[in-house]
């Protein structure tokens, strides 16, 4: 072995040592169905489509018999014809052992954001057997949001492309939630409910994940049939996929969201409506709540689940998350014990093996109402093992830790990270770095598995990286060089310049250390403008611009390479939306201060310049594009009718977010147009307004701006433009003009501003969606 082969084995050698052993034996059933031969043809059809011919010098099959345990294994070595073999317990771990072996040996990357492979010729060799080995039964993704932030839109070739990154990343557990409405459809049909009603209780394609979860229902839709017909054939591509890899998919299962028609067909069933959620009216939330110790429910449970599982099959784990950012009717802990007994009641109905998997989230956002006999009542209305909860957010508040292991039933560590989908950049890697294996060791654990959950994805792939890798390691990984390798296989070669960015990067911005922080995007940016605006910063700016030069230094070697041009983007997309929050603050001293030059200098620079640089920029790149968002909507109609109420909920939701800006900027982007059209035109209002106020001599008045902008915001969802799917401008020429005019200044804008201070403690904070407000409502 060569030294350089040696050191890379010495930087993944925790991931070879022995795995320990599940301690479930209620959980054994859930594992891959497919036969070892399907598995590895499965993976030889990835790597095909990665590496098309150079595919062919891997030697490839699935062996379940290399676990004794249930946990994933791979073994990798060199034949003497110089190909690789390659033999996983599952087809899951095969296509993790082989992209561990291109990441390490082959200075190899696959991400969102583009993929780097650039195979040596001919493939380094192995010098031994290369075992690589998960301690984690499970590694889980997705959150059940992704679905409406992320996905909603995507066809068959980009869910191919995603299914590719879950296997290559180690993803055995994910979540399979498309096209469960057709189903819920014939359920609703079959017990006597009419069109209107149907109608009135499914949202638009952009809001389903909320109108699953009882939070809100109609607005956006109604769905047309063909969306059902879409979203059904390609439920059976995803699911045949998933189960090739030997993927182990989770199904939606019933809640008690009922449609107001079910009170028509039972006028006596035992129903709660609720109150208002995120600022909603009763006209498109208030949802109607069956009690799950109605008879009914077991009814309406079990006809869904059995339909479910005649048209989709079962691995036989299902989820369904009740009181999500809900208060429950009664915090007795015999009523919350009877609720989670029938809720499980209604899957074993259907299948005996069933397992329920619980999003934690509602033990974090609600921590006023769930104290620990709550959660405890709650969790063991299920038979202990039976139930797998998801610490949904515990990179920063794992609640495994107050509620002693989720009192005995088993649960996956998860990284949340992302919250709306949300552009900028973020990370707290020292958390994420150690929490799982504190999870591991932590008095009688109960830990599974480990799971990322962002509400949105295609964001800093560097964090979701090292999450994957994580589960399949024993220890920690030093983070100085995990970062310096992560640097070389991201463009294809070490470089100093470009290492040292990086480790500017992840010791800063990407190292949140603020006990609790809530990672929304609260950038003047991508916000409503008013004069109480948060430009708080947990990280050194310097870093930031001392990386941002470094990058720029290395453009003119590294632009051919997608990966880098999409990470210049993406780091000159963070400086300017830095300075943004900087001449706001520019203007808003202006104004308070009554100096009209200064206003007019800091607006004008912010509006008429700043701001659209920022939009050239990422219309330059394939990532940062509005046209893509809305294209990919459009492309799921079958008439222009539908193509209009797609587009709708394609813009409202990156937008308002509800009629009347419900949640508004919740799902904020930038993306080349929105930036332009949308963000520029609220800050050229914002200014104009201010110098009007000055100019006349009377105050700034909030309400009457919201008003005025909602205008503005409005038109951009009924503007009627068509934004180009295609990059235009050259990437390198607009960056380096941005940082031959912003860098100076940025130096000392940026450098004298410094990190702001910490978000509140969790016990003063209640989080939901709806509590995403700015200081101007």
């Amino acid at each position: 072995m060569t030294p350089r082969s040696l050191l890379l084995l010495l930087l993944v050698a925790p991931a070879l040592f022995p795995a320990v052993l599940c301690r479930f034996s209620t959980l054994d059933h859930l594992k891959p169905k497919a036969s070892e031969a399907t598995q590895a043809r499965a993976v030889t059809g990835l790597l095909r489509r990665l590496l098309g011919n150079r595919s062919t010098e891997f030697l490839l099959s699935v062996n379940r018999s290399l676990s004794n345990n249930s946990l994933d294994v791979c073994e990798l070595s060199s034949a003497r014809d110089g190909r690789i073999v390659a033999s996983g317990s599952s087809g899951v771990a095969l296509a993790s052992g082989i992209y561990n072996y291109l990441k390490y040996f082959c200075n190899c990357q696959v991400s969102w954001s583009g993929k780097q492979l650039e195979l040596p010729s001919p493939l380094p060799q192995l010098s031994g057997v290369l075992r690589i080995s998960s301690p984690h039964r499970f590694r889980y993704y997705q959150n059940v949001c992704t679905v409406s932030y992320s996905s909603v839109w995507w066809d068959w070739s980009r869910w191919e492309t995603e299914i590719d990154w879950m296997a290559l990343n180690g993803i055995n557990l994910p979540l399979a939630f498309t096209g469960q409405e057709a189903l819920w459809e014939e359920v609703y049909r079959a017990m006597g409910l009419n069109e209107t009603e149907l109608e009135e209780f499914f949202s638009g394609p952009a809001f389903l994940a909320w109108n699953r979860m009882a939070n809100m229902g109609r607005f956006g839709g109604p769905l047309p049939p063909s969306w059902h017909v879409d979203q059904l054939q390609l439920q059976f591509k995803i699911l045949q996929r998933m189960r090739a890899f030997g993927m182990i998919p989770v199904l939606p299962a019933f809640s008690g969201n009922i449609p107001k028609g079910i009170l028509r067909l039972f006028p006596k069933a035992n129903v709660t409506r609720l109150g208002p959620w995120a600022h909603f009216n009763c006209s498109f939330s208030c949802s109607y709540i069956l009690d799950p110790r109605d008879p009914l429910f077991l009814q309406i449970g079990s006809l869904y689940l059995s339909q479910v599982v005649k048209t989709f099959g079962t691995d036989h784990i299902y989820n369904t998350d009740t009181f999500n950012e809900m208060t429950p009717p009664s915090s007795d802990t015999n009523y919350l014990s009877a609720v989670s007994r029938s809720v499980f009641a209604s899957m074993t109905a259907v299948d005996p093996d069933a397992i329920w998997l619980m999003q934690g989230w509602l033990f974090y956002s609600d921590p006023s109402f769930w104290k620990p006999p709550q959660i405890q009542a709650l969790l063991h209305g299920v038979p202990l093992g039976r139930m797998i909860v998801l610490d949904l957010f515990a990179e920063a508040d794992p609640v495994f830790t107050y509620t002693e292991s989720f009192y005995g039933q088993p649960f996956i560590w998860c990284m949340l990270h992302n919250f709306g989908g949300n552009n900028g950049f973020f990370g707290t890697v020292e958390s994420i770095n150690s929490g799982p294996f504190q999870a591991l060791s932590f008095p009688n654990s109960t830990l599974v598995g480990l799971g990322m959950t962002p509400e949105g994805i295609e964001q800093n792939p560097v964090i979701y990286e090292l999450m994957s890798e994580l589960a399949w390691r024993r220890e920690p990984v030093n983070l100085t060089k995990w970062v310096s390798l992560y640097a070389a296989r991201r463009y294809g070669s070490m470089d100093d310049k470009l290492t040292a960015a990086w480790r500017l990067l992840l010791g800063g911005v990407y190292n949140c250390t603020w006990l609790h922080y809530v990672n929304h995007n609260h950038s003047p940016l991508v916000r409503r403008p008013s004069l109480k605006m948060r430009t708080d910063l947990w990280y050194d700016p310097a870093d930031l611009l001392e990386a941002w030069k470094l990058f720029m230094d290395a453009a003119p070697t590294f632009m051919s390479k997608e990966t880098f041009q999409y990470d210049l983007v993406d780091l000159t997309r963070q400086v300017l939306q830095d300075l943004t929050s900087s001449f706001y603050q520019d203007i808003a001293d202006a104004y308070a201060n009554k100096k009209m030059a200064e206003l007019l200098t800091a607006g004008g620079v912010l509006v008429y310049d700043l701001l659209p640089e920022l939009d050239r920029l990422l219309s330059s790149n394939q990532n940062f594009l509005l046209g893509t968002w809305l294209e990919r909507a459009r492309s799921k109609a079958l008439n222009e009718r539908e193509a209009q109420l797609y587009d709708m909920n394609a813009r409202n939701q990156i937008t308002l977010w509800g009629p009347s800006g419900e949640i508004l900027d919740y799902a904020n982007k930038q993306w080349g147009g929105l930036v332009e059209d949308y963000y520029a035109q609220r800050w050229a209002l914002f200014v104009h307004t201010l110098v009007d106020c000055l100019d006349r001599a009377v105050p700034f008045k909030q309400d009457s701006f919201n008003q005025a902008v909602f205008q503005v915001e409005q038109g951009f969802i009924s503007n009627g433009r068509n934004y180009s799917s295609k990059p235009q401008g050259d990437t390198f020429q607009i960056a380096r003009r941005i940082f031959l005019k912003y860098h100076p200044q940025a130096l000392k804008r940026l450098q004298r501003t410094g990190p702001g201070g910490p978000p509140r403690p969790r016990s003063q904070r209640r989080f939901s969606h709806s509590s995403d407000l700015q200081s101007s409502d």
